[in-house]
């Protein structure tokens, strides 16, 4: 029969209650308790906070405590402030608080003893060599009696812990399908999420614009890019979410044929005419030559004029920049890049020309006017260009397109919203449930739908902001801006950082049309819809500073991240070395040797540490694998931050 693990939930209220009420007994109480030692992850939540505080100076009493928790985006995850209050009104007595913490830290100690009891059997379970497994035993229990002290955890960079996809805020058809594809095909949501909006830009991109108050327009094109490694089935996942631009590109080229069967003959016929006109022209005699030269004249201008309509193209695939270029031109300044793979980017640098070509997507995302002048053939003149970016790349392209010349300090990369899901592959579940049909049914037909309404305006559509809804965007510019001063936390990336309210606004846009495809652009875009934008806007900022950060680190960094994502998703709470490679061997830890640099990373930031060895046997063979602890802070929930929302929230 299964039991619950030791606690004790009035112990662990009354302890805080009684921090809350006595601040200055905090101090004493520390000494007793770490976050750790609370089994309900909400209570370990709430005093590792008024820790902070108190190692800050601060009391923490309750108003403070929900000022704080709040600004850190955690009050919603403890509770809210009411319950501060529960927990205050639910003090036996203040002087009875180390009692209390007694009993606390006595039943901590007891589930880690369980924990170590199912660690060990299993290790044994697994396989794991006797010698080892005798090691680690007496280690854990050296280690749970000593109660050794965890030094404070130093982040290994922002990409711990980040959130994940908001698909929810997405319009019910959009997130139905994005929802489905990730469960079919066993990948994050992230995934299919970020190409659902590539799919929307690429089918309002060039056609809407966003107002904001009354002069600053942003328009409705996105650059997406999610980062996975090889085998996350990222095609499969593309086909699902994309198919139905391409079965819309056709329907339009189907409603467009006969267009163009008649401007083709039009001209041809205006061509014949104005030959025949010249003809007449150069064989007339001086009197009559100057009348038919410019009967010739105008039959010429006027099978000039006739032009003959382009075959519709959404979507291309690997292109180059001058490609790319070209397609805007015939396509009236519309286009989508959207690939799996990656390979745009070592064009864009000069894969094929050698030399760095960006303006295309400089401009193509900002909406800039463009002209591009060529030796053998006409220039191009694209007034408003709106381009759409959608990628699935590998990490090793990521890092690779921060060294490529021109990428970071023209811009390229501030324009791009990056998602770093955490990869699903070796947990995937098999046999997976299939898209329904009525949802790839109700997304196929109203992706196409929204493409075919807005597919043959030549100008865009302009959807003003609510009054309402320019206050939120009022609030979000607030929030943002000290975050871009040197020293702020976006302040490594105030390329990125300065685009991200253009971004949230466009977001806006794209959730405004696709929930009001009937007549969406005959309303204003409400509040509400800003609000579920900034929650999107909210997920590419944390993945963002992820992104940033990855670009700038080294590679033992990258595998202490590796093996950090291997012990949280594995809930290790220790592990030899050997094992450790067993489980985490990849294209950068191909030998037990390389994971030394890794490990002392970890060691470093406070992740884990190594246990004395035991002493090798006399009997000679081979010895234990080393064997490493794991702070269990690393297993504690961690808090979902929401800087700009909650920064909304408080203003």
């Amino acid at each position: 029969m299964m039991t619950s693990p030791a606690h004790d939930l009035g112990a662990e209220r009354a302890v805080i209650g009684a921090a809350l009420l006595a601040p200055a007994t905090v101090a004493e109480l520390a000494a007793t308790l770490n976050p750790g030692d609370f089994y309900r992850p909400n209570h370990g939540a709430l005093w590792a906070a008024i820790c902070r505080l108190t190692d800050a100076g601060t009391p923490a009493d309750p108003i403070t405590l929900a000022a704080h928790l709040a600004e850190t985006g955690d009050l919603a995850r403890v509770g809210g402030a009411p319950y501060l209050h529960t927990l205050i009104s639910e003090v036996p007595s203040v002087g009875s608080a180390g009692y209390y913490a007694e009993i606390v830290a006595g039943h901590a100690k007891r589930r880690e003893v369980s924990t170590l009891g199912l660690r060990l059997t299993q290790l044994a379970d697994s396989g794991t060599d006797t010698a080892d497994l005798l090691a680690t035993g007496r280690a854990l229990l050296d280690d749970t009696n000593a109660g050794a002290a965890w030094p404070p955890l130093i982040p290994l960079g922002t990409g711990r812990h980040l959130p994940v996809f908001p698909a929810h805020v997405l319009p019910g058809w959009v997130a139905d399908m994005v929802n489905a594809v990730a469960e079919f095909t066993q990948t994050p949501v992230d995934l299919a999420g970020s190409i659902a909006l590539a799919a929307l830009s690429t089918a309002a991109g060039g056609r809407a614009e966003v107002e904001v108050r009354g002069s600053w327009r942003e328009p409705t094109n996105l650059f997406t890019v999610v980062v996975l490694p090889p085998g996350s089935r990222k095609s499969a996942v593309f086909a699902a979410i994309t198919g139905p631009l391409l079965a819309a590109e056709s329907a339009l080229t189907e409603r467009i044929k006969p267009a163009i069967v008649e401007a083709e003959l039009a001209a041809r016929v205006a061509g014949k005419a104005a030959d025949k006109a010249a003809m007449a022209a150069a064989n007339a005699d001086a009197s009559g030559r100057d009348a038919l030269l410019a009967e010739a004249s105008a039959a010429a201008m006027q099978a000039e004029a006739i032009s003959v309509p382009r075959l519709p193209q959404l979507v291309a695939d690997d292109v180059t920049s001058e490609a790319v270029a070209q397609l805007l031109a015939e396509q009236g300044g519309r286009l989508a890049v959207l690939s799996p793979e990656g390979g745009i980017f070592a064009t864009i640098a000069g894969r094929y020309s050698g030399t760095p070509n960006l303006e295309v997507f400089l401009k193509g995302h900002a909406g800039d006017m463009m002209r591009v002048g060529r030796l053998s053939r006409d220039a191009l003149h694209i007034p408003k260009p709106a381009l759409t970016l959608g990628l699935a790349v590998q990490p090793d392209v990521l890092r690779d397109i921060a060294s490529m010349p021109g990428f970071r300090g023209l811009g390229l990369l501030a324009r791009i919203l990056f998602a770093l899901p955490e990869n699903t592959v070796g947990f995937r579940k098999i046999g997976a449930d299939p898209v329904p049909a009525e949802v790839a049914d109700a997304y196929r037909e109203t992706l196409g739908a929204l493409v075919l309404a807005l597919a043959e305006r030549t100008d865009p559509v302009v959807l003003p902001l609510t009054e309402d809804a320019n206050a939120r965007v009022l609030d979000i510019e607030r929030a943002v801006e000290p975050r871009l001063a040197p020293g702020g936390a976006w302040g490594h990336v105030v390329d990125w950082g300065s685009k991200y309210t253009g971004a949230v606004i466009r977001m806006a846009g794209l959730i405004h049309l696709a929930e009001h495809l009937c007549d969406g652009w005959g309303r204003a875009v409400e509040a509400v819809t800003v609000d579920r934008a900034a929650q999107l806007g909210d997920y590419y900022a944390a993945h963002a500073l992820a992104a940033f950060d990855d670009m700038g680190t080294d590679q033992a960094t990258r595998n202490a991240r590796h093996i950090l994502a291997w012990i949280e998703r594995t809930g290790s709470t220790t592990f030899t070395k050997r094992d450790l490679f067993r489980a985490t061997k990849s294209a950068t830890i191909r030998a037990v040797a390389d994971l030394e640099p890794a490990l002392s990373v970890l060691d470093a930031h406070g992740y884990l540490r190594q246990v004395d060895p035991p002493a090798r046997p006399r009997t000679g063979g081979r010895p234990s694998s080393p064997t490493f602890l794991v702070n269990p802070e690393v297993h504690q929930p961690a808090a979902t931050v929401h800087p700009i929302r909650d920064a909304r929230r408080t203003a």
